[in-house]
């Protein structure tokens, strides 16, 4: 049988044997989608601007207010800006024409987006008439301090932020590896936060909890340390958008930061929630561009693999790896390693406010390889840095299913998992 995964831009294809395959494992959201697609993108987007959960209309909380600071995510998350952003700015300028607009770009931690990426990601209109600001976590100078979180970690964020006269962010909702989602208040935290309070609130504690985990937002110590950062930094609205595995617009959720997000996240289960398939041998992908450009990005689909991968079973995914690893230091973590468990062992006896960059990444990918072995299906040219860092290389889905009979046996079962970053695996 023929399967096809999101691969880079394009698709990966490849054959596994019908008689071994025990299911395709995917959210049953066609009556749902289909009454989405009757709407166009912007009417969607239009939509949740003129109708926002329990808050006025952002053209409304703008009137007579100068300084608007719009957050947005970066080139790192697949959020459609070219068809948001426009949505927005005209909303503001519906409420005040004169108001001073600025997109406050959230790179979080990540390297900074560069000015293609820019014009790629808003267009060259935005890009020359509006205000972009991107976020360096690094540059201590321009950090306001706006408190104290539950963590206990101080609460840093970009000064554009802090000194906003109506503080929005632009987003987009999916499930989430640690957070539970993405969207609503993770666009201040870790977004536009200090490098010093993100490593503080992602401490291998946090990580550790049971509660952190995708689809999960009750109890969750992560969720809880966002919540009360985009508390302290008076985000007052946002536009999240919710997308299905085209990256196409099927919701858009605007209003107040915490119940216009509560909403997003109820819409995502709906159409992304499917039950695991325990099988010997799983199947996925991370989902394509462009979260697919590293192999830092690419634990957030091991997880959902993890999720339905019998312990001691084989996760194959399929990453194109543009980018490389997507960190030096977690690179080196594995290479340099003489266990995968010291990895982990390491970031759980790590005091929280002695968290060290990436830990948290490292400290997931360790978990995962402690119980499963995870080979990675990818171009030739990133098949060292795959070794290097203790996982398997195959060029093609042939022969990673070859390499994981010869772990789990030729009579194996298999599972598919599309996308393993926007499915939420659920019993």
């Amino acid at each position: 049988m023929e399967i096809s995964l999101p691969y880079g831009k394009g698709k990966l294809t490849g054959e596994v044997p019908s008689s071994r395959l025990q299911g395709t494992i995917e959210a049953d959201a066609g009556a749902i989608l289909a009454k989405s697609y009757e709407q166009t993108e912007k009417e969607i987007v239009d939509n949740s601007l003129a109708n926002p959960i329990d808050s006025k209309r952002l053209s409304e909380l703008v009137a007579g207010k100068q300084n608007i600071v719009v957050i947005s995510s970066d080139h790192t998350r697949p959020v459609p800006s070219k068809r948001i952003m426009p949505n927005i700015i005209e909303e503001i300028k519906k409420g005040n024409p004169d108001a001073d607009i600025t997109i406050l770009v959230a790179t979080g931690t990540h390297r900074l987006t560069t000015h293609d990426e820019l014009v790629d990601k808003y267009g060259e209109d935005i890009v020359n008439n509006i205000n972009i600001v991107v976020h360096d976590s690094d540059d201590t100078e321009n950090m306001i301090n706006v408190g104290t979180l539950p963590s206990g970690a101080d609460c840093e964020i970009n000064r554009v932020a802090a000194e906003a006269d109506v503080l929005v962010a632009e987003g987009f909702i999916e499930p989430h590896f640690f957070a539970g989602y993405s969207g609503g208040r993770k666009a201040v935290f870790p977004g536009i936060a200090s490098r010093k309070s993100v490593v503080g609130n992602h401490n291998g504690q946090f990580i550790d909890s049971k509660h952190s985990r995708t689809g999960m937002l009750m109890h969750n110590p992560i969720h809880k340390d966002m919540l009360e950062a985009a508390r302290l930094a008076k985000l007052q609205f946002i536009v999240n958008v919710v997308l299905d595995h085209d990256k196409r617009i099927v919701g858009s959720f605007a209003g107040n930061s915490e119940t216009a997000h509560i909403a997003g996240t109820k819409f995502v289960d709906s159409i992304m929630e499917a039950k695991p398939i325990y099988t010997d041998i799983t199947i996925t992908s991370n989902g394509g561009y462009p979260l697919d450009q590293n192999i830092y990005q690419t634990v957030k689909g091991m997880t959902g693999a993890e999720a339905t991968n019998i312990e001691g079973g084989v996760i194959i995914i399929a990453s194109r790896l543009s980018d490389g690893t997507g960190g030096e230091k977690f690179y080196r973590q594995f290479k340099d390693c003489e266990k995968i468990s010291d990895i982990y062992d390491n970031a759980v006896k790590t005091p929280a406010l002695h968290t060290e960059q990436d830990q948290w990444q490292a400290q997931i990918l360790a978990r995962v390889m402690m119980k499963h072995h995870v080979i990675i299906v990818s171009d030739e040219s990133n098949k060292q840095i795959i070794e290097d860092m203790k996982m398997t290389f195959a060029s093609s889905i042939e022969e990673a299913l070859t390499i994981a009979d010869g772990i789990a046996g030729a009579d194996s079962s298999i599972a598919v998992l599309p996308d393993g970053v926007s499915t939420i695996i659920k019993a």
